[in-house]
């Protein structure tokens, strides 16, 4: 017997309704795995990776556009709360990350910059609605309920505009040294933003209770937005011929690369760490939740980021590292998309059973 029309709506219905903010973290996440495995030649795998892009993108982007429509007021409250606002600058982080796949697997320039512009727009938008919003309000949270992890979503989304204006500029001609200076200002500015945050976030990891639930799966993003910045500062290094002014600051951009790769290598073991803490120690289960993407996105981009450093800087001993590494970070993703697939397969049959989600 077919199910009835009526559930089936119902479920569609309430995936928009419950679509969360940071839900672009599956583009990240597969972008970045798509382009290590193309810095290791994996063509084939790093292909198959940008075709599910190439499906996730704008299917997330059909379901934004519905739940923007559907319940405008879930939205508006969703970008001046403290914890889940900063969910939306996955959006500028995915546009970007897609159009870094684009130059790197498919040549197409064009499209990239496109990308690359709708990205910028959506982060002149998002940082100055969010941000002023969270400002201006009367009622605000203490800090150990309303800083968390996913903070740093807005030093990636900075740092994921400045990686892609990098790797634009070799191909734009007359406006190569104008790139290259807009993508070392973005630069500078997410490694100040991430100051500013990861302070905040660590004062509330010494200082405030902690408890398995509060140890959500963004705050590995701690180790994934200095990852991003070292993978920008390594192409960075790589655009030295082309603009005379990064050539006088490379010992500069050499010296913050590293600095930025040995914060976000510190950070690894540490999450381990408590991740081992929160689900074999406190027991805390070890469920699909939509905020793991959060989790995957930074190990495929320390991979990305320690081969291209290696690469940029002359240290071959840490390719083997990023070679094996990225083994980790592809299971990692396998097992989110896993995840997401039972997921989605209960939600529909709760929802086509008259059940709830």
């Amino acid at each position: 017997m077919s199910l009835p029309t009526v559930p089936r709506s119902n479920a569609l219905a309430g995936l928009v309704e419950e679509l969360p903010p940071a839900s672009f973290a599956i583009v990240m996440a597969t972008g970045i795995i798509s382009t290590a495995a193309q810095l290791l030649g994996q063509v084939a795998l790093a292909r198959g990776l940008f075709a599910v892009n190439l499906i996730a993108y704008p299917l997330l982007w059909v379901l934004l556009l519905a739940r923007i429509a559907r319940c405008p007021g879930r939205v508006r409250a969703d970008l001046l709360d403290h914890s889940r606002g900063p969910g939306y600058f996955t959006l500028v982080a995915a546009t970007c990350v897609l159009g870094s796949q684009f130059i790197l697997l498919a040549g197409r320039t064009g499209i990239a910059t496109a990308l690359g512009g709708f990205g910028l727009l959506l982060w002149i938008a998002l940082t100055y609605t969010i941000f002023t919003g969270i400002t201006v309000k009367q009622e605000k949270p203490t800090l150990a309920d309303g800083i968390s992890g996913a903070w740093l979503l807005a030093v990636v989304s900075t740092q994921s505009i400045a990686l892609l204006a990098a790797q634009l500029a070799p191909e734009l001609g007359g406006f190569k040294l104008a790139t290259n200076f807009f993508a070392l200002s973005m630069w500078l500015w997410g490694g100040m933003l991430y100051i500013w945050m990861i302070s905040l976030i660590f004062y509330r990891y010494a200082f405030f209770p902690f408890s398995p639930g509060d140890l959500s799966p963004p705050y590995w993003i701690n180790m994934g937005a200095m990852a991003i910045s070292s993978l920008t500062g390594a192409t960075l290094i790589e655009n030295t011929p082309h603009a005379p002014f990064l050539l006088s600051t490379l010992p500069f951009l050499k010296g913050f690369t590293i600095f930025y790769w040995a914060t976000g290598t510190w950070w690894l073991p540490m999450l381990v760490i408590l991740a081992i803490w929160r689900h074999v120690y406190r027991r805390f289960p070890l469920a699909y939740d939509p905020l793991y993407w959060g989790a995957v996105f930074p190990l495929g981009m320390y991979t990305a980021c320690t081969l291209e450093m290696a690469r940029a800087m002359q240290l071959p001993f840490l390719e083997p590292f990023a070679s094996r590494f990225f083994w980790v970070a592809l299971t990692a993703w396998l097992a989110a998309f896993v995840g997401l697939l039972r997921a989605s397969a209960r939600h529909f049959s709760r929802r086509a059973s008259g059940g709830t989600p």
